[in-house]
């Protein structure tokens, strides 16, 4: 009786959609997959090196949403204003789009009608986080692409850069994270760069009397102040996540936030707060520790809201649904 109850304790504890991905669900059906995803990553990435960090964020503003079913990658039409053209999504990187593209197009190839987009995101984000010097960590298969992409979903389901700690942690909460891996999951800003506007208030409008967060690096602020001061006429002015490092992934993040480097406010917010501090200390001071956490919660990002069977599809491009929405 043991054994039973053991596998029905397992199946009630493991999500069921959950239960349905596996390291070798293409082994028979797309056997290059891994390499074809693979090689379109290293040529994308070395052509257009923020390309790792813009997938990152791309794949994380997938999964928030509707789950990892690939919702972000579908475009708008006459009848549907889809994910990617909501306010928040606007600056989403075009390399990651095209790069997760040149993978279905050329899996397409191969293995026609095999291999869901959503899949391809998650094994390249991985691939792509790795390859700049990140942690690996193993990317399940068998999701499949959602049948549902709006803009009005987005607003509630992604949090905004300027709202307090105590909002981002119970916004972590509520999607299954404890504080410890959402402040794993921060220390993606180790690569890749934000868009003044995300930042501005930081630097020209702290507050009535001070113009500029007096905890931010004096010079630091100051070269802010000049790389952004036509941000409002330019929207694509922009500055780098990690000063110090910003094409390396590593843990120079969490040491940047504790000298007054941190660029964002929710960026900053981590290091005041005493139940994020703790876990701002542990990876400044172990990069391996950082990685290990950074792994574990990536691995359980990439199960969120997961799509099997009939509740997806697999599309035949990452950008359209198979069937038209009425």
């Amino acid at each position: 009786m043991a054994l039973p109850v053991l596998l029905l304790l397992l199946f009630i504890t493991i999500p069921f959609s959950e239960s349905k991905l596996s390291m070798e669900y293409y082994k028979k059906t797309c056997p290059d997959l891994e390499s074809i995803v693979r090689d379109t990553v290293t040529v994308k990435q070395m052509a257009n090196p923020t390309t790792a960090a813009g997938t990152l964020r791309l794949f994380f503003h997938d999964c928030m949403v509707e789950g990892c079913d690939a919702s972000i990658l579908i475009s708008s039409n006459h009848i549907n204003i889809a994910e990617r053209d909501a306010d928040i999504n606007q600056s989403l990187s075009g390399d990651a789009l095209e790069v997760v593209a040149r993978a279905k197009t050329a899996l397409e190839l191969t293995c026609p009608g095999i291999v869901s987009c959503s899949d391809i995101l998650a094994l390249a984000t991985r691939n792509l986080v790795t390859m700049v010097g990140g942690p690996f960590y193993k990317v399940r298969l068998g999701r499949k692409d959602g049948k549902v992409s709006q803009a009005s979903r987005v607003e509630a389901n992604l949090i905004r850069s300027n709202r307090t700690m105590e909002d981002i942690i119970n916004y972590f909460a509520v999607k299954g994270f404890t504080i410890e891996e959402m402040v794993a999951l921060s220390g993606g800003h180790t690569i890749g760069f934000s868009h003044c506007k995300e930042f501005a208030d930081r630097i020209f409008n702290y507050n009535r009397t001070t113009p500029t967060d007096p905890e931010m690096y004096p010079n630091f602020a100051e070269g802010l102040k000049k790389t952004c001061t036509n941000y409002q006429t330019n929207t694509a002015m922009s500055a780098f996540n990690d000063v110090i490092t910003p094409g390396k992934f590593d843990n120079m993040y969490y040491l940047n936030l504790k000298r007054g480097l941190g660029l964002l406010s929710s960026d900053h917010a981590l290091v005041k707060d005493p139940r994020t501090r703790p876990f701002v200390d542990l990876y400044a001071a172990d990069q391996a520790a950082f990685f290990k956490a950074f792994a574990h919660a990536m691995e359980k990002l990439a199960h969120q809201g997961v799509k099997t069977g009939r509740k997806g599809e697999v599309r035949h491009r990452c950008d359209a649904f198979n069937f038209i929405q009425s």
